[in-house]
C-alpha cells in the first residue's frame, strides 16, 4: 500500500472507529421478551444469555453437565480467548432450565439442534429466535442478542454489585471493558442532581 516506502507509514492517518454505548433493555422488557420466545427451549436459551450474561456461542455450546445445581453455577468451557470460567446460576434460571429439561429431555447438549441431536443449536438460530421474541414483545429499541449480555451487566451494576465482580462474571480480561456499563446505568445518571434543579424558579407564573 505504500510502495515499499516504510518511511511514509507513520504519516498515514489512522481511521478511528466511532465509540457507541451499548443498548440496554429494562428488566420489564427482558421479561416480556422471554415470555414471547417461540418455545420453552428458546425461552430457556435466551434466559441463560441474560441470566448468566453469556455470549451467543457460549449459550449454544453448553452441555447438560455444565449446569451445576449444587454449586449454583454454570461452567463455560473455552469461551472467548479460549478460557474456561464459571457463570452465575440464579434460582429462577435453574427452575427455567429444569422446566426445559423435563420437557425436552436433552442428554448431552443443553440446547440440541432440532435437526441433529448430536449437535448444538447455532448462534444464528439463537439470534433468529431472539428477533422473533423481540418483535412479538413489541420492543422498539435497536437491540440485538448481545443486548441481553449488556443488560445483565447493567442491571447488576444498578443493584450495587462491585464492578470487579461483574468483570469476573462476564469474563472480561480488562476492567476498562466492564467500566462502559457505568455510562449506561440508570443508577449513575439518577444519582446526580443536575444544575438545572438548583436554579431559581424559571417558569413564568400564570395569572
Amino acid at each position: 500500500m505504500t510502495l515499499g516506502r516504510s518511511e511514509h507509514i507513520e504519516r498515514i492517518p489512522v481511521l478511528r472507529e466511532p465509540k457507541r454505548l451499548p443498548a440496554v433493555l429494562t428488566p420489564d422488557e427482558v421479561a416480556r421478551l422471554l415470555l414471547c420466545a417461540p418455545s420453552l427451549k428458546w425461552r430457556a436459551a435466551l434466559g441463560v444469555a441474560y441470566g448468566a450474561g453469556l455470549r451467543a456461542a457460549e449459550v449454544c455450546n453448553l452441555k447438560v453437565a455444565d449446569v451445576d445445581a449444587g454449586e449454583m453455577r454454570i461452567r463455560v468451557e473455552q469461551g472467548k480467548r479460549r478460557k474456561d470460567r464459571y457463570a452465575k446460576l440464579s434460582p429462577n434460571l435453574l427452575e427455567l432450565l429444569r422446566e426445559w429439561w423435563f420437557d425436552g429431555r436433552p442428554t448431552y447438549w443443553l440446547f440440541p439442534s432440532p435437526w441433529d441431536a448430536h449437535a448444538p443449536v447455532t448462534p444464528r438460530s439463537l439470534n433468529r429466535n431472539f428477533h422473533k421474541a423481540k418483535a412479538a414483545a413489541a420492543i422498539q429499541k435497536p437491540a440485538s442478542l448481545h443486548t441481553l449480555r449488556h443488560s445483565f451487566a447493567t442491571h447488576l451494576f444498578d443493584e450495587d454489585v462491585d464492578i470487579r465482580v461483574i468483570q469476573v462474571l462476564l469474563g472480561h480480561a480488562k476492567l476498562e471493558t466492564t467500566a462502559i456499563y457505568t455510562q449506561v446505568s440508570s443508577k449513575t445518571l439518577g444519582s446526580v442532581t443536575g444544575p438545572f434543579e438548583r436554579l431559581p424558579q424559571v417558569r413564568e407564573s400564570s395569572d
